[in-house]
């Protein structure tokens, strides 16, 4: 299949049709407002439902009833959309409703700013909502990448009856580049037997709640979730690495700064200055091994990130207290250059540019 050239946020949005998403249900927030377009136009054509809802709470709650029927939905939205749908996600983990939900981060707090930013880390990977939950989070660092992620993202959320994240920024959702549509269209999927779409004459009730008023019950079905919630850490880790295998420092990054990240070592490299690259994918789980293979080899770690230091207690975490864990970081929207992240690279290793 030829290459096209494509917005990111349109990219997402036919991802997810190729990967038999015919359900959408979401409310224009810039910088993701062209997914929810997309999906306006494209849906119908492919017998599909589109619907805007009157808020970015109605349409979680919506995902939630189309869930529930067992067929591929999703929603997307922005930074302060998304945090409108935490109640909602709580309800879709505590009822285990499989759903992809789009977050294309823009500047905060508050209403903030239209430009990107991966500032909300902590939301996304430390369970946004109430209650003892996580959800892993899938982060794509360039188009391409965004194909194949969406596929995976529908995949684990099936496999485990639970809500995924997709997680982008701005200048993801607006940047152009060419992707290829590789795989055929899903259209066949296995029944799914807890499924509320009619008894159709066997006589099984099904029920899909998240409410448990008996204690003893809740805490088991929180049990119950935990274990998932375990296998999903021993499964779904992505991560990649670039150059670590000699590396005295290593970057760490993910999403588009990860790429910037990415042109700041190669210059690096040109002056000698051994540095490599670790690039989570999956945000949660967060990929731990690669700081366990590196951390006694290595003189110190650079997270750097749009925001002003979340990633980076996951990889002190991970670390433990092994190497030094230094930070670097933009907020409010202004994005990291190459120049800075090479000076921060100069400045961490103690060395001077020719």
């Amino acid at each position: 299949m030829a290459k096209v050239l494509m917005k990111g946020n349109e990219v997402i949005a036919e991802a997810a049709i190729n990967a038999g998403c015919k359900y959408f249900f979401g409310y224009p927030i810039t910088p993701q407002s062209e997914l929810v377009a997309y999906m306006a136009r494209r849906l119908p054509e492919v017998g599909g439902l589109f619907l805007q809802a009157e808020s970015e709470v109605a349409a979680i709650n919506m995902v939630y009833g189309a869930a529930g029927t067992g067929v591929r939905v999703m929603t997307s939205s922005s930074s302060p959309g998304f945090s409108l749908k935490q109640e909602g996600i709580s309800y879709l983990v505590g009822a285990e409703l499989p759903a992809v939900i789009v977050n294309v981060v823009r500047g905060g707090p508050g209403l903030g700013n239209i430009q990107p930013a991966q500032s909300d880390y902590f939301q996304v990977t430390k369970g946004g909502g109430h209650g003892d939950y996580y959800t892993p989070v899938l982060a794509p660092a360039s188009l391409q990448e965004i194909v194949d992620l969406t596929r995976e993202a529908f995949e684990i959320a099936d496999r485990y009856r639970t809500p995924v994240i997709l997680l982008g920024d701005g200048m993801l959702g607006q940047m152009m580049e060419p992707v290829e549509f590789s795989r055929e269209m899903e259209k066949d999927f296995v029944p799914k037997e807890w499924a509320t779409t009619g008894t159709r004459g066997d006589g099984k009730r099904r029920v899909i709640t998240s409410l448990q008023l008996d204690a003893e019950t809740l805490e088991q079905r929180n049990i119950h979730l935990q274990k998932k919630f375990a296998r999903i850490k021993e499964n779904e880790v992505r991560y990649e690495t670039y150059l670590t295998d000699d590396a005295d420092f290593i970057i760490t990054a993910f999403g588009t700064v990860a790429r910037i990240a990415m042109n700041a070592i190669d210059r690096a490299r040109k002056q000698g200055i051994k540095v490599g690259l670790i690039r989570p994918v999956s945000l949660w789980p967060f990929p731990v091994q690669p700081f366990i293979e590196t951390r006694d080899q290595v003189k110190g770690y650079l997270s750097v990130e749009m925001s002003a230091g979340q990633m980076i207690e996951d990889v002190r975490l991970a670390v433990e207290g092994r190497a030094p864990v230094e930070f670097f970081g933009r907020t409010g929207g202004v994005v990291p250059t190459q120049e800075e992240i090479f000076g921060k690279i100069i400045e961490l290793t103690g060395r001077v540019t020719v």
